[in-house]
């Protein structure tokens, strides 16, 4: 088995990482130190580059593999997998820690920022209500709805009474499309329609409604619609 203990010691990737810092090394490599070990003949960091290259080189896109998917390459055996799939979703997790807990909401871009890791990965769709005080800062968010590949109901209602608990002067709205396409159906053109409504009738201003589709979004404010 052609294992990194085999490789000469400039081309290990955790010798590597020692001397001169892990933001030298390739997300291949950094996943290849996890795995240990490749195939005979291929090494671990051939075996990570083969996966990779499958993703589109994005450890947001392999974050979404399951483990199944993974062990289909040769070499990658369920412990390996689930190593991936932790080592993604650590990632993922560390952009949550990163995030200011009074977050300053003053675009879309902000929200899309706010958002990105807990949607990015997202295979199934969800629903959150994002609640902002009278400077735009960021009180809190709501999971109001979470449903299967082809949409998330929610109850106007249940939108409205989460704003009122969580004292929210402003709301915006957030779902992600897991299908990748950013353009709003004819569900979520009358879901903002009935939200900005109700908003309005209690006196809490109903900022936007973003759509999230991988790295990319749709901003109902941006596009005029609100």
């Amino acid at each position: 088995m052609n294992t990194i203990k085999n490789w000469a010691p400039e081309d290990r990737p955790r010798e590597r990482l020692l001397a001169n810092g892990a933001d030298t090394l390739s997300k291949a490599e950094l996943l290849a130190i996890l795995i240990g070990s490749g195939t005979p003949g291929k090494s671990a960091v051939d075996v990570m580059r083969t996966i990779l290259s499958d993703y589109g080189d994005s450890l947001m896109s392999l974050g979404k593999a399951s483990v199944q998917e993974l062990t289909r390459y040769e070499g990658i055996g369920e412990a390996k997998a689930v190593t991936i799939v932790a080592a993604c979703q650590l990632a993922n997790q560390r952009l949550k820690e990163e995030l200011p807990q009074r977050m300053h909401i003053a675009s879309p871009a902000d929200t899309f920022e706010y958002f990105r890791p807990r949607m990015q990965d997202l295979t199934i769709e969800e629903c959150h209500l994002l609640l902002l005080d009278q400077g735009m800062s960021v009180k809190g968010s709501v999971l109001l709805s979470r449903g299967g590949i082809a949409g998330a109901s929610v109850d106007v209602r249940c939108l409205l009474r989460h704003a009122i608990l969580g004292q929210a002067v402003a709301v915006v709205l957030c779902h992600n499309h897991p299908s990748g396409r950013t353009s709003p159906s004819r569900e979520d053109d009358n879901l903002t329609r009935k939200a900005a409504e109700a908003c309005k009738a209690v006196g809490i201003r109903f900022v936007d409604h973003v759509i999230f589709a991988g790295n990319k979004y749709y901003s109902y404010q941006e596009e005029g619609k609100l």
